[in-house]
């Protein structure tokens, strides 16, 4: 594979660069650039802009507002993105529901979700994971059961992201609790988050955080017209969703943001009459994940290619990429915390209220403050999107054949 880049590819990337820092608010970008999460009504406002350029869904299919780009192309798109520090764009959105729905769903169902999906005039999450049923997904137990032209759905979600402010969910369900396999007996199912029964109960993250929450569907009806697929067949829509995800995982340019301000923050802190740069210790750490992350990079790119030549279904070899893509994420973290030292403490109690018009970003607290809480958030990313453990049981499986 030939990595030198065009020069309309050249040309590309510098067109990106001035997409992003002309038209994506500065205060927006630089708070990320701090390691402070972009809010909801932050996402939503880039994401409008990205879309008002058709630059929000370039993974789509062309005829619902897709680019027919290059792997390359799409490869230095992400890239701008996260070397700009912008939002991406909702991932259940973008890379999950949305290309589910243009995949297997109906006409009637593209026309009415996927211009909505786009600009977030509905924002969705995830309906997955149950209490007993995480890496081991074909174990779920919640229950759709056909009423005329309703489900009625019963069971339980959890660790669901943003569920408290999402309008959709998409959930999987069981609709045949009698099928040969259990894979063969879930559906694919969208869920308005207004209907009544359904309860969102919020879990307080180690890093102080209200990410996820518990979701409860009591007696939750909806119309059938709202199932994806064939009933009894979500497993495939899962499947194509989970290996999208876990492409998205690898969030190599994530790593390499990281790795630059890591680069700049080591000339900065004192240590010992010097910098943390000048700790040849400390130089060791940063080149060796460097290495590895020139290495996930390539594979990456070699994933997207043979995704373009299989007509747009996931290479089951992202499951690579999402072990790796995850295991560097949390080294980039620990480096961070390293050079945090003592000040990723925190200087104020977490229930003290701020002055009104301010938040942490704006009081000045900095890089050092989201050091710690961007650790210990990232020891989830070896889990979600189905357990490393997990992933190396698909490759041993589907690209090594054993």
């Amino acid at each position: 594979m030939d990595l030198r880049y065009t020069a309309e590819e050249v040309a590309f990337r510098e067109e990106m660069r001035t997409f992003f820092r002309e038209k994506i608010p500065a205060d927006i970008r630089r708070k990320g650039a701090e390691g402070h999460h972009a809010t909801p009504e932050e996402m939503i406002q880039c994401q409008r802009i990205m879309n008002q350029h058709g630059l929000a869904t370039p993974n789509w299919p062309v005829e619902w507002g897709g680019k027919d780009w290059s792997p390359m192309q799409r490869y230095i798109y992400t890239e701008e993105i996260l070397a700009h520090d912008v939002p991406a764009p909702l991932p259940f959105n973008v890379h999950m529901v949305g290309p589910v729905i243009a995949f297997f769903g109906t006409e009637a169902q593209k026309k009415h979700f996927l211009p909505r999906i786009a600009n977030i005039d509905d924002w969705w999450c995830q309906g997955f994971s149950e209490p007993g049923a995480g890496s081991d997904l074909a174990n779920l137990k919640t229950r759709a059961v056909r009423d005329g032209d309703h489900y009625i759905i019963n069971g339980q979600k959890t660790w669901t992201t943003l569920a408290q402010v999402a309008d959709w969910c998409f959930v999987l369900a069981r609709t045949n609790p009698e099928a040969a396999k259990p894979q063969q007996g879930i559906s694919f199912i969208l869920v308005d988050m207004k209907s009544p029964g359904i309860t969102v109960r919020p879990i307080q993250l180690v890093d102080g955080g209200h990410e996820v929450n518990e979701v409860f569907f009591d007696d939750v009806r909806v119309p059938v017209e709202n199932l994806v697929g064939e009933e009894n067949r979500g497993w495939d829509c899962a499947k194509f969703l989970l290996a999208n995800e876990r492409s998205g995982i690898a969030r190599v340019g994530t790593s390499k943001a990281r790795l630059r301000r890591i680069r700049e923050l080591a000339r900065t802190v004192q240590l010992n009459g010097g910098t943390m740069w000048d700790s040849e210790q400390f130089r060791h750490k940063v080149a060796a994940v460097e290495i590895e992350l020139k290495a996930l990079e390539m594979t990456q790119l070699r994933v997207i290619a043979n995704e373009r030549a299989r007509g747009g279904m996931p290479d089951p070899a992202s499951s690579i990429l999402k072990i790796k893509g995850s295991e560097i994420q949390q080294r980039t973290s620990e480096l961070t915390l390293e050079l945090a030292g003592p000040f990723a403490l925190p200087f104020r109690d977490p229930e003290e209220e701020l002055p009104e018009g301010t938040n942490d970003f704006t009081l000045g607290f900095g890089w050092a403050d989201a050091a710690a809480p961007t650790y210990f958030n990232n020891r989830k990313v070896t889990i979600y999107g189905g357990s490393n453990e997990i992933q190396r049981n698909i490759i041993a499986k589907l690209v090594l054949g054993f």
